[in-house]
């Protein structure tokens, strides 16, 4: 939002390709009028309900056995219901919004990020790694 490039700027970027990319929403979309934004509809979604600002076709709910185990050859077979999964979504929504934050000083540093998305990968992947630093702005993985 200021006139000099950042690493704050670069985390912002960051937070709303990846909410982008969750929703399937561009920050331009013409839902987004008045003080309606991207970031601000990624943050109303409701913990309980959070599958449905998914854009549909992230996981295709017939493929998500093979997603899943393509990630790094790791088989897992799980379905988009799996409350791993919910969990792991939940979490990058929740990276995503910490990191499209408005201010640049209620960002998390780059490493935070990075330390998030092993955690979140890990739990994906049911290597069992949950301990670690959360984010200043996120409750990224409940400890």
């Amino acid at each position: 939002m200021g006139n000099e490039a950042s690493t704050a700027g670069d985390v912002y970027s960051y937070g709303i390709l990846l909410l982008e990319m969750l929703t399937g929403k561009r920050p331009t979309d013409g839902m987004f009028t008045d003080s309606l934004t991207l970031h601000k509809f990624a943050k109303m979604a409701p913990p309980e309900s959070v599958e449905n600002i998914f854009n549909p076709t992230l996981i295709p709910q017939g493929q998500i056995g093979e997603a899943c185990k393509s990630i790094n050859g790791v088989r897992n077979q799980s379905s988009l219901n799996s409350p791993k999964i919910h969990e792991c979504l939940i979490s990058l929504l929740q990276v995503g919004i910490a990191c499209s934050e408005e201010r640049a000083t209620d960002r998390p540093d780059i490493n935070e990020v990075l330390i998030d998305l092993h955690k979140i990968k890990n739990i994906l992947l049911g290597n069992g790694a949950h301990e670690g630093r959360r984010s200043k702005n996120s409750s990224v993985i409940n400890e």
